[in-house]
């Protein structure tokens, strides 16, 4: 059983802090860019040469890997150790892309054929939609699906469905057209649903415990539309949920697929809550093809040398960053339109995984742990946020990502290049700007540099490339909150806002107490009379 120790115990990360960090702008060199480049499943690759790192610095973060001991930690994950203590759940998103190590059994089912049935449950249900075999109360065939969820049921399958419109499109892969609806706020439910056509829109309701406040309000109103519109709810919606759940068996869905308590929302999109969807848009061979990537991507996970692994690497370049070199932030740039919602899907991802200030033991940590992280594609953002990022006071550590190949065949030559030469030039220029900087004796146009950049690049856009980067970026989370000694795979922090909620909705006669948070806090005569004067001039009149 592998150790759980603090960041900070560590000799190697001691030691970490007492190299002195190299001077990028005279690190990088045209070798360093052909060395320093690692496979990471898909077809894609992960290139480190413009990160603050030289080989005395790669062989303590070698060490911090195996005091930490990152890989094994990972191993006996994949193979049903509890790793959420909080919750005291095992931890197996991996699993419904593929077997890793040992079988992974629950009260006598093994949890791989589970997954892969409701994986080709929901292929064979795409498949009979495709069809006309299944249609909606009218007769009428589907030509659109509609998920609502939130959070993880919605920002992964969104960012996901994104990246792929355009390359099924040209691939002749398009089968549905796909559209979310997530916040509560009814505009949200309303604007999607007036774009719809009704007769000819199947829903999919994603709730893993059958009780999101938010998905069942959406519910609620789309149910009301269909009805209104003279249509059986019921053969126009299907659930995502555990088998557990009020959901579950419900004779008010057209069909229900099961995910349960082992993967977390925001780890989803590999299981049902992504499958659904991305079979019913592209096709069940798209998403199997998906699936393929992210397991490339988790066997080549398991590499225990650090120089072969490109997730840990990632990972542990990322702890460099921010707990030696005091780096509070990350930029995701990826210069590709299709990756719009991507940086989106990875706030959550990173953020509610690693935002945690005690250890797995509910200790405080006297070191920081997960950065904020944010992002826009290029060049849009080089025309927003590149400013601060250049010539800001503090350095923010830079993920860009990048193909040599669009996903739709058209282009255009304007003033001697292409549109996608231009494209490629911009991401190629702002490598070598942060980490080069440029002198000049207008203070104003003088840039620091020393803006420390990875790249992941990869020949296309397409399912393989997708999988692989999603696992990439949920290794490198989980990597990380292996080294700071969290737990990345609960949520705490997101209960007391909900908690407070039902409690202003109670008092208001607009819903049930949503008792007490846990650890206290969440009421009491000072907070309950705070809370009355917010609702006193927020909450709608009643109609």
């Amino acid at each position: 059983m592998a150790k759980f120790t603090n960041l900070d115990v560590s000799p190697a990360f001691r030691e970490l802090t007492n190299l002195r960090p190299p001077a990028l702008a005279s690190l990088l060199s045209a070798k360093r860019v052909a060395s320093c480049d690692i496979p990471m499943g898909g077809g894609l690759s992960f290139n480190w040469a413009a990160s603050p790192v030289d080989e005395a610095i790669l062989d303590a973060l070698r060490r911090l890997a195996l005091e930490q001991e990152l890989v094994a930690k990972y191993r006996i994950l994949v193979e049903g150790e509890i790793m959420n203590p909080g919750e005291k759940r095992m931890v197996l998103h991996h699993l419904a892309r593929g077997q890793l190590g040992a079988k992974v059994e629950r009260e006598g089912r093994d949890l791989r054929e589970f997954y892969e049935a409701e994986r080709k449950k929901a292929a064979e249900f795409a498949t009979a939609v495709h069809s006309g075999a299944i249609r909606g109360s009218t007769g009428k065939t589907f030509t659109t699906a509609v998920q609502i969820g939130i959070g993880g049921s919605d920002l992964g399958p969104r960012a996901l469905y994104l990246a792929l419109e355009r390359w099924a499109r040209t691939e002749g892969r398009a089968r549905m057209e796909a559209r979310f609806i997530s916040n509560v706020d009814p505009d949200d439910a309303n604007t999607v649903l007036d774009r719809c056509d009704l007769e000819r829109s199947l829903f999919i309701l994603v709730s893993k415990s059958g009780t999101t406040q938010e998905t069942l309000a959406n519910e609620v109103l789309v149910r009301r539309r269909l009805e209104k519109a003279g249509l059986e709810s019921a053969r126009h919606m299907v659930a995502v949920t555990s088998e557990t759940s009020p959901l579950a068996r419900n004779p008010g869905y057209l069909a229900s697929f099961y995910i349960d308590d082992f993967i977390g929302g925001r780890y989803s999109s590999s299981s049902a809550v992504g499958g659904v969807v991305l079979s019913l848009a592209f096709g069940p061979e798209t998403f199997a093809a998906f699936l393929e990537g992210a397991h490339e991507a988790d066997r080549l996970a398991l590499e225990s040398d650090v120089s072969r692994n490109a997730a840990l690497l990632d990972a542990l370049i990322g702890v460099y960053e921010r707990n030696v070199l005091g780096m509070g932030a990350t930029a995701v740039l990826p210069y590709s339109d299709a990756l719009a919602r991507f940086p989106a899907h990875l706030q959550q991802l990173d953020m509610e995984s690693n935002g945690k200030r005690v250890n797995r033991d509910g200790a405080s940590l006297a070191y920081s742990t997960g950065p904020v992280v944010f992002g826009e594609p290029g060049t849009n953002g080089q025309h927003s946020f590149y400013q601060l990022l250049h010539q800001g006071t503090d350095p923010v550590p830079l993920q860009f990502i990048g193909f040599r190949s669009g996903q739709t065949a058209g282009d255009v030559e304007v003033e001697g290049s292409t549109s996608r030469a231009k494209l490629q030039a911009n991401l190629i220029a702002q490598i070598v700007a942060f980490a080069r900087g440029k002198t000049d004796a207008d203070p104003n146009k003088s840039f620091p540099g020393g803006r420390p950049s990875t790249l992941i690049r990869g020949e296309r856009l397409g399912p393989a490339a997708l999988g692989a980067l999603l696992a990439h970026y949920e290794n490198k989370v989980m990597f990380q909150g292996f080294a700071w000694n969290i737990n990345s795979f609960d949520q705490e922090g997101v209960q007391l806002g909900k908690v407070l909620a039902k409690k202003v909705l109670a008092a208001s006669g607009g819903g049930a107490s949503g008792g007490e948070a846990s650890g206290g806090g969440a009421s009491g005569g000072e907070a309950d009379e705070l809370l009355a004067a917010y609702a006193s001039i927020l909450l709608p009149r009643k109609i």
